[in-house]
């Protein structure tokens, strides 16, 4: 292969549109790997009471507007059946389920890229591997010895499982809140954070959106590891945020010192008895397979110029750091692609137009874009 794209969530996708678009043929010059069995990247393992209408700030795959869709329409159900209909629809050469192992120097300046279906040798590779396959949770003293239920927001179903117990639900990102928002209202929770929550009261706006990508993007061009968005922008009046509140599940307290057998304990000699402890804590980067290349910082990342790594520049990583969101994946899915052409074959940038997609998912009838089967249409 010339190219290899690890990864076909929204940013691999995006990559593998640009490639193609760009004169890269499908199955001779690129390939997407992808680890997952089904298409839909992260959106395909969200719990099912994550409905469209709690999706705020989701792009469009380039060239593709939604299609009609109801708010109350599983995530987990509409936006795979988007992600394949794209993948149909573009002849994209997405391989799965190929998992990714390790990526190598070869011969001849190529790239060896070994996965547990055999290997593929390119001249570059797009890495869009995402964070979902690495749940952060955090060490506490004690935690091992713990009765209950603990287990990652990544393993969160839905409330139903909690009804009538003592959940403790901790973090300060919206999943933590969405989580607040069900649980509250069959279970009695408990919410701690490390830092106290800033709540603003107006909307998410670009500007505000500029400010937090720039900010991730310093962190990522020294060298450190990418910081979380809500670190910068706080918790907007999402309708998860208002319902939490109305339930009076908002109440946040400081982190415990130490996990029991029963539930938690305070620096202050506070004791909470607990059923589960629910870890909304984030995710790291996946990007262990591209250690053998040596591209990780003092700081702890990746450093990167643009969507190129610094330290190899056939690497580039996309939907990492600044690109995490679903419209910043689309533009370093182009941005990579446009790198990628220009290393290999010395073609500049030619800007083409594009059918723009909504930032925010409508309920209404898109304009015609994807050729997708009228099935996928609904």
């Amino acid at each position: 292969m010339d190219v290899v794209v690890a990864g076909a969530g929204q940013a691999g996708l995006a990559a593998a549109f640009h490639l193609r678009r760009r004169g890269f043929a499908p199955h001779r010059g690129f390939v997407v790997l992808d680890a997952d069995p089904a298409p839909g990247g992260a959106w395909q393992h969200r719990p099912p009471t994550l409905t469209m209408a709690a999706v705020h700030g989701f792009h469009a795959l380039p060239d593709a507007p939604l299609p009609p869709f109801t708010g109350q329409r599983p995530a987990r159900e509409f936006l795979p059946e988007y992600f394949a209909a794209y993948e149909r629809g573009f002849a994209l050469p997405v391989l799965r389920p190929v998992r990714v192992l390790a990526v190598r120097d070869a011969a001849a300046g190529r790239l060896l890229v070994e996965t547990d279906h055999g290997r593929w040798s390119a001249r570059a590779l797009i890495n869009a591997t995402g964070t979902w396959t690495r749940p952060f949770v955090p060490r506490y003293p004690g935690a091992g010895t713990f009765l209950g239920r603990s287990l990652h927001s990544s393993r969160y179903q839905g409330p139903e499982e909690f009804r009538g117990k003592r959940v403790l639900v901790v973090g300060g990102g919206a999943s933590a809140v969405q989580i607040l928002a069900e649980t509250a209202a069959v279970a009695d929770t408990l919410w701690v954070t490390r830092r106290p929550p800033v709540f603003r009261d107006a909307a998410f706006t670009p500007e505000l959106g500029r400010a937090a990508v720039a900010l991730v993007e310093q962190r990522v061009r020294a060298g450190q590891p990418p910081a979380s968005v809500v670190s910068v922008t706080g918790l907007p009046p999402t309708p998860a945020l208002l319902r939490a509140r109305e339930l009076g599940a908002l109440d946040r307290l400081p982190m415990f010192e130490r996990i029991t057998p029963e539930g938690a304990v305070w620096a202050d000699g506070r004791t909470e008895r607990l059923d589960a402890i629910v870890w909304a804590t984030g995710f790291r980067p996946e990007t262990a397979h591209l250690a053998p290349l040596g591209l990780r910082e003092p700081g702890g990342g990746i450093r990167l110029d643009g969507t190129g790594a610094v330290a190899d520049p056939r690497v580039h990583l996309v939907g990492y750091g600044p690109s995490a969101s679903t419209v910043g994946a689309n533009r370093a899915g182009r941005a990579a692609a446009v790198a990628v052409d220009r290393l290999l074959n010395g073609r500049p940038e030619t800007p083409r137009p594009e059918t723009p997609g909504p930032e925010t998912p409508q309920p209404e009838t898109p304009q015609p874009g994807i050729p997708r089967p009228a099935a996928t249409a609904r």
